[in-house]
């Protein structure tokens, strides 16, 4: 039987040269990765992690289309990983984005090697068993962009030093045991550019500083904890805010003095100590939400906007709040 030399060539070429340009995954890199999976005790959710095959292809990580070097690791949903953060995360220098997320079983603290990766962008430690502090060295990411540890079982005070993250947009501390008050520098983001304002579901008390007054967020919320005084400095008619909740606290102020923003369009106020009245201001407002329940409010009701398409659960249990959708004021 006759072979062809171009039949030779395709042949050399597929077995000799094409696994070498195929495998695009930076050789440190990879050692790095199966450090990772080693340290996390060789977990079903990083089986495709395999040393014979291209790291860029492996399940839970991105490369980088150009360098190809490793940019995102997100590893969730897997109640079988168990451990701490390995510090060997700290040796993946381009990564943007670390996300560790749904993972039950993954303890110990906010791991410190995360400071090395100076390129990271996102760093979402979510709905795990991390514990201990809000540590000083996340402010060391300049890059951050997007912070999330949310439903944890993270302690102590907030450091004032994140506020010096000059790019952050979203922050998210929800869900832990934080305490202590809410930082005063948190007036002072650099860039302005902070939307997500979280930290909802905490122990945290104290005043609202009033440099917040500086910041103009999309979404605050606030909810359970135990702050207290007058948060009107959150509100503003030239600020931008879709939501805040402010609700499940202890603040007590005038709320018939506030001036809300035009662009808000959920309110959730109960369980305070508010007094005064609900303002006509608010029959403005293209509100999709709002309970002002529970708390000390008298007056009737303003008519007009969307303030009687909710029903009384939004107004009940107040001192003297009257009119639809509640009973008719005597």
């Amino acid at each position: 039987m006759q072979i062809y030399p171009a039949f030779l060539s395709f042949l050399f070429i597929t077995i000799f040269i094409s696994p070498s340009v195929s495998d695009h995954c930076n050789a440190q890199d990879k050692k790095v990765l199966l450090k990772i999976k080693k340290a996390l005790g060789n977990p079903y959710l990083l089986a495709s992690w395999d040393p014979k095959t291209d790291c860029c292809d492996w399940y839970c990580l991105e490369c980088h289309p150009n360098t190809h070097r490793v940019v995102s690791l997100t590893l969730f949903s897997d109640d079988r990983l168990t451990g701490q953060i390995p510090p060997e995360v700290g040796d993946l220098p381009y990564l943007e984005t670390l996300l560790f997320r749904h993972l039950p079983n993954l303890n110990g603290t906010i791991q410190p090697a995360i400071a090395k990766l100076k390129n990271l962008k996102t760093l979402r430690l979510s709905w795990t068993n991390l514990s201990g502090p809000v540590p000083n060295f996340l402010s060391q990411l300049k890059n951050l962009t997007y912070l999330d540890l949310s439903f944890n079982n993270l302690s102590g005070s907030i450091p004032s030093s994140l506020s010096t993250l000059p790019n952050l947009e979203a922050l998210h501390l929800d869900r832990n045991k934080l305490t202590g008050t809410i930082p005063e520098s948190f007036g002072m983001f650099p860039s302005k550019n902070l939307y997500l304002f979280i930290l909802s579901h905490n122990k945290l008390s104290g005043t609202i500083p009033a440099s917040l007054a500086n910041m103009d967020f999309n979404t605050i919320d606030l909810s359970r904890n135990l702050l207290e005084g007058d948060p009107s400095v959150l509100f503003g008619p030239n600020k931008t805010t879709f939501e805040i909740d402010l609700s499940r606290n202890m603040f007590q102020f005038d709320l018939s003095k506030v001036q809300f923003p035009k662009s808000l369009a959920r309110l959730d106020l109960n369980h305070n100590k508010i007094t005064g009245s609900i303002p006509a201001g608010l029959t403005d407002l293209e509100l999709q939400f709002m309970n002002v329940s529970y708390n000390r409010l008298c007056g009737q009701i303003p008519v007009g906007g969307r303030l009687q398409s909710f029903d009384y659960s939004t107004y009940f249990h107040n001192r003297c709040l009257c009119g639809a959708p509640l009973d008719t004021c005597k």
